[in-house]
């Protein structure tokens, strides 16, 4: 049993008019690590999809895979390539149901957007999950 102490919240970096489905999110992956580095991918009506065994580490956030959980939402920039909280509400409601229920599981996780950890110079998730999930 692995232990998980964070739970990495991401974005897919893909403007917000333009589809990027789960099968586009794991053929990206498979090119570029040979598996779905994310546990978890939410598209923009509401649907999510585990896209990785939870026991296997991922790959979304290099220094901290061996003891994390990637989550991932469909979005994150404008539709001029901006970083841009895109989140759907139904994106929103999946998003806050996949975390209560991951806490629940794993109630020592911190939940962390990717751009809270250390030497991290992105905008991703393109909000604030920190302090939006820090009730949980």
């Amino acid at each position: 049993m692995r232990t998980i102490h964070l739970i990495v919240v991401h974005c897919s970096a893909t403007r917000c008019d333009h589809p990027f489905p789960v099968t586009a999110l794991i053929r990206c992956h498979q090119d570029r690590f040979g598996f779905t580095g994310y546990h978890y991918y939410i598209t923009r009506d509401g649907t999510t999809y585990q896209t990785r065994h939870e026991q296997l580490v991922g790959a979304h956030a290099r220094g901290y895979n061996q003891h994390s959980l990637g989550v991932c939402y469909e979005g994150g920039l404008d539709e001029h390539g901006n970083p841009a909280d895109t989140r759907t509400s139904t994106q929103k409601r999946a998003l806050l149901k996949l975390l209560k229920r991951l806490k629940k599981e794993h109630p020592q996780a911190q939940i962390l957007g990717h751009r809270d950890l250390p030497n991290v110079k992105k905008a991703c998730p393109c909000f604030n999950a920190k302090s939006e999930y820090s009730q949980l």
